[in-house]
């Protein structure tokens, strides 16, 4: 609930949620798992005690190593870090692809006091020796697969590596092999017997190096009571069993999937399924057959595509269809029709469709909502480990991120007296401890009295819903005052059609939206002109001269087409001047947010 302004004009939020919400968390806090402590010494220790036989990490498909097995090999793996002289502090180094052993790993470096610095795969070679370096990692733990990236010359910090694939040592000499496969490791050399003493419940755990949209990665630390914290709260919202099975496909360096997607379940004596290859769809629908997930995680950008590939075409297959679809119950029942076939795509038994990382589409979210899909929208950063507001599936409120989690708070600053709308700031155990080595970059991101600044624009309705308006540093001023959302806009010109993504930037005061389109249906047309071509050179040649010409008319008359129809549908100071086709998919970050900055900085000057 938002109280009228006091002190600093600044808006508290409350959690007025409905009593049977209420029952549900307190429901939930009673039967999770909790270690007594906050460390993850005690939940590895916890975990391997009360769900021991209970399968836990595994690929889609495959035998599933169980919690006591999971105990086993990071307490070898403990053992062998302690042997390499790795002690409480020093930073490990995790690099590779989603697989069990990460997870493994993760829980053996932090359960001994170290530091894990896990590292996505998507860094470049240049970024990837830049975080070794700026973290002072003295051992990294790297997996057969993402090797060949460690190929340039290893900072003077690096004394040890570990092969994830079987968790036997290797020689930082094979690491720099250009282009070859990993020789075979050594075995582990284990000549210490007892394991290191526990760590503390704010002892730094980790070092997040986050790849945002500003191109300027950082590392964020969390302790070991931000990251299990912010677990056993958003338990408090979600609840999760052990005979839960969740098929892992986002990028598990990023907190989103690492906290949510992992440790939450391993709390929980859940299972957690990863698939060995890039989350196709020729990949992931043997997989979910296979585990039959009851949740998953994922990014809007995903089920986005599901609805404008799947959904989408048949509504707008005809004239008629689009008449159809515009009156209420005819768009429902398509999308309940359409919404069955694809949650028995997802294997059927989903409870929990985590939806994260950016906002989603407003027209995908209309769809989900019209077949009962189990969706969830929440609401965080990797400073705030992550998460700061979700809600289940049953009360989810459209174009809303959910609830303040309990046992944190969030407040909106300095709220626009008209609208409501100012920055989202949080408070609680979840908050970050800082960037590593930036303790500039630190204070500029809290206030006085220690509020964390999200850099988000939100506001909070009546009912506690918190939405989400965009980022502070994308807003654009309007020569009149006016502030205009690009995010906004983008969504708009995502509802057209043959759209799949948009940008929208400002040069000069004008408007400027970049569109990626829909090939499929130019591919289609590109594929009559070559069946009506002839054999000889000159036809060839001719014919290719035709196509090119005809398809820059169509891409020139549609891009033409979406910015009459979205400009009719903005305010007068959100309209469109100009729009230019992207060619190739945008650059995006792990989390499939567009690197903004990217195509920023290459505008500027044009037009």
């Amino acid at each position: 609930m938002a109280l009228p302004p006091g002190e600093g004009d600044i808006y508290i939020f409350l959690c007025s949620r409905p009593s049977y919400y209420l029952y549900l968390c307190v429901l939930n806090q009673c039967f999770m798992s909790i270690p007594e402590k906050l460390t993850f010494r005690a939940l590895l220790e916890n975990s391997a005690s009360k769900f021991a036989d209970r399968p836990a990490l595994g690929y889609a498909g495959e035998q599933t190593h169980t919690y006591s097995e999971v105990y086993e090999r990071a307490t070898k793996l403990m053992l062998m870090l302690s042997a390499f002289g790795i002690k409480k502090g020093d930073r490990v180094a995790l690099l590779a692809q989603n697989m069990p052993n990460w997870g493994v790993s993760y829980l053996a470096v932090t359960s001994m006091g170290a530091v894990v610095v896990p590292i996505l795969i998507d860094f470049t070679e240049k970024e990837i020796a830049r975080i070794l370096e700026h973290s002072g990692a003295r051992s990294i733990i790297v997996s057969e697969k993402q090797a060949y990236k460690l190929k340039t010359s290893l900072p003077q910090n690096l004394k040890s590596a570990v092969l994830m694939d079987n968790l036997y040592e290797i020689s930082l000499g094979n690491l720099e092999m250009s282009g070859q496969a990993v020789r075979a490791p050594k075995r582990a050399n284990q000549s210490s017997k007892t394991l290191p003493e526990p760590p503390g419940e704010f002892d730094l755990a980790a070092i997040l190096y986050t790849s945002g949209t500003t191109g300027n990665p950082k590392g964020v630390m969390l302790s070991h009571s931000n990251i299990l914290s912010n677990a056993v709260n958003t338990l408090g919202i979600q609840n999760v069993i052990p005979e839960d099975r969740l098929l892992s496909v986002l990028p598990l360096p990023h907190t989103y999937e690492c906290t949510i997607g992992f440790i939450i379940p391993f709390m929980s004596g859940a299972s957690v399924h990863y698939i060995d290859k890039p989350p196709t769809p020729a990949v992931l629908l043997p997989a979910m057959e296979a585990v039959k997930p009851t949740m998953m995680l994922t990014v809007p950008l995903i089920i986005e595509k599901v609805y404008r590939k799947r959904v989408l075409p048949k509504m707008t297959s005809s004239k008629a269809m689009r008449m159809l679809t515009k009156l209420d119950p005819f768009r429902k029942l398509i999308h309940k029709l359409a919404g069955k076939k694809i949650y028995k795509a997802f294997g059927g038994h989903l409870h929990f469709f985590g939806i994260g990382g950016s906002k989603l589409d407003a027209a995908t979210e209309l769809f989900l909502r019209d077949a009962g899909f189990p969706y969830a929208i929440g609401y965080g950063l990797t400073e705030t480990s992550p998460l700061l507001a979700g809600c289940g599936p049953k009360i989810t409120k459209y174009q809303s991120t959910g609830y303040s989690l309990p046992n944190q708070q969030l407040r909106i600053l300095d709220p626009d007296p008209r609208t409501g709308e100012g920055e989202i700031v949080a408070k609680g155990p979840n908050i970050m401890l800082g960037y590593y080595k930036e303790p500039e970059m630190t204070r500029a991101v809290f206030t006085e009295d220690g509020w964390f600044k999200t850099g988000d624009l939100g506001v909070i309705d009546k009912d506690g819903y918190l939405f989400i308006r965009g980022r502070i540093k994308n807003i654009i001023i309007s020569s009149t005052g006016e502030n205009i959302y690009p995010e906004d806009i983008e969504a708009e010109i995502n509802r057209e059609h043959h759209v799949l993504e948009s940008l929208v930037y400002e040069i000069k005061g004008k408007l400027i939206a970049k569109v990626h389109l829909n090939y499929e249906e130019l591919d289609k047309r590109y594929h009559e002109l070559r069946e009506s071509a002839g054999h000889s050179y000159h036809d060839i040649k001719e014919s290719a001269g035709i196509m090119y010409d005809q398809v820059q008319q169509k891409v020139k008359a549609r891009l033409g087409e979406i910015q009459n129809r979205v400009n009719s549908r903005l305010n007068r100071f959100s309209k469109l001047s100009f729009v230019e086709e992207q060619v190739e998919p945008f650059e995006k970050t792990p989390t499939k947010k567009i690197k903004r900055f990217l195509y920023l900085n290459k505008g500027k000057g044009k037009k």
